[in-house]
């Protein structure tokens, strides 16, 4: 029986002899269901149809899909001693690919930011052992095919190293998360935010948004406890969700200014 992925919003299924009647995802006001109604990939499908690419983003290895699929996010692997940990996840796992982050140490452990990116994880934890995939509990009612390395972790942070930390800040999504690696950026330390706080095309400032497709603001609340969570974080870098989509340096004073500017914006409206 084949496993079975989204086509509009990548996340996988449990195997099955028939495709889904629907996605839960896709049906929920921050996403959208396809325009030519509810499709889906047999994972087969979608490894002769796309290809892993792997490629450095500003000094993190990333890996992503080509042509692109669904959302088109990309996974970083924060390389440390004794493994990369995945952050965000991409809805196919390969032979080529996993074999290429076997070359830069394996994988420890996988953790996401919302369930916008949970994608292929249960694939990629099995491919390396059973490695934990770190999911927020109060994100777990959108987790589309559960799988024992699962992970449904609580409270407000977690550490995955000693220089990786995951913060809850929520936003878009309760258990909304970001992760701050403290040695990144040559030490100065780095946030990978996904979309969470999305990287503008300007690569000089951040947003926020209750949902991207749909076009509806995030409240004042939640932008307030998303900056309060990140005030007392060094960094001087941010990666966003997508290739290229990085603030390179001074990402600390963007952060915050982004923050000031969004809260103004929505108050004059």
């Amino acid at each position: 029986m084949p496993l079975w992925s989204c086509e509009q919003c990548g996340a996988q299924f449990p195997e099955t002899d028939k495709s889904p009647a629907s996605c839960p995802i896709c049906e929920d006001e921050r996403q959208y269901v396809n325009w030519e109604g509810q499709r889906w990939l047999a994972r087969e499908e979608l490894a002769s149809t796309h290809k892993l690419v792997w490629r450095d983003d500003f000094g993190v290895a990333g890996l992503g899909l080509e042509p692109t699929f669904a959302i088109g996010q990309r996974a970083l692997l924060l390389v440390e001693p004794d493994g990369c940990v995945m952050w965000d996840c991409i809805p196919l796992a390969t032979a080529e690919g996993v074999q290429h982050v076997r070359s830069l140490g394996g994988l420890k452990a996988i953790a996401v930011s919302h369930p916008h990116y949970y994608g292929a994880v249960a694939d990629w934890s099995e491919a390396f052992g059973g490695v934990p995939v770190y999911l927020h509990a109060d994100d777990r009612q959108w987790i589309t095919r559960p799988h024992h390395a699962i992970v449904t972790w609580t409270g407000e942070s977690l550490d995955i190293s000693d220089d990786i930390r995951l913060w809850r800040v929520g936003g878009h999504f309760a258990g909304g998360t970001i992760l701050h690696w403290r040695k990144a950026a040559d030490g100065k330390g780095a946030l990978f935010t996904g979309d969470v706080a999305t990287v503008a095309m300007d690569r000089r400032s951040v947003s926020f948004m209750y949902s991207y497709p749909n076009y509806i603001p995030l409240n004042e609340a939640a932008v307030r406890r998303i900056a309060d969570v990140v005030a007392p974080l060094s960094f001087d870098r941010i990666y966003g969700a997508w290739w290229g989509r990085n603030i390179t340096d001074g990402a600390k004073a963007s952060f915050d200014e982004s923050v000031r500017r969004y809260l103004a914006a929505i108050k004059s409206a």
